[in-house]
């Protein structure tokens, strides 16, 4: 039990980001951090090392995070609302909130990669070596993802590839 105390210690921060880019939720994502290591502590037995720890409990997590949609038959919610007063009138109102869906439907044009490193170094507030851990790869490739990422939604979009 000394090892899944270790490994809660050194994981449930990355869990909970990864959970609350994904629900936009902080007791949501607390309660589904929580359920995680939950489940780890169950499934401990059919971990087999193929993957690092890491990307194994944001497995479980995103799985218990679609399981709880299943549940509630709803999807994450967005900010229906900015902060209030920075907008003077509903028209600009009305503008920015139509630039914020374009934005998100860009984003999600992105390929799969590319869409949940944006997601999760944007909305999430991983770093790039939390963001190359979830995604079993390096800190370097996440940057690099991230960066190009940026550059297509900056230039109208994201590319055909997908």
């Amino acid at each position: 039990m000394d090892d899944m105390a270790r490994i809660y210690q050194q994981y449930a921060q990355t869990v909970y980001k990864f959970l609350l880019s994904q629900t936009h939720d902080q007791d949501l994502a607390e309660e589904l951090t929580q359920e995680t290591f939950y489940q780890a502590v169950r499934s401990i037995g059919r971990f087999d090392g193929g993957c690092k720890v890491s990307v194994w409990l944001c497995q479980i997590a995103k799985h218990l995070w679609y399981q709880h949609l299943r549940r509630h038959r709803r999807e994450a919610p967005l900010p229906e609302d900015g902060p209030k007063g920075l907008v003077s009138s509903a028209e600009e109102g009305l503008l920015a909130r139509e630039g914020q869906l374009s934005l998100l439907r860009q984003i999600h044009d992105l390929p799969p990669d590319a869409r949940e490193v944006v997601y999760l170094r944007a909305f999430g507030g991983l770093s790039f070596r939390e963001i190359g851990d979830v995604m079993g790869r390096t800190e370097t490739w996440a940057r690099v993802v991230f960066y190009r990422s940026k550059e297509k939604l900056r230039n109208g979009g994201a590319s055909d590839e997908k």
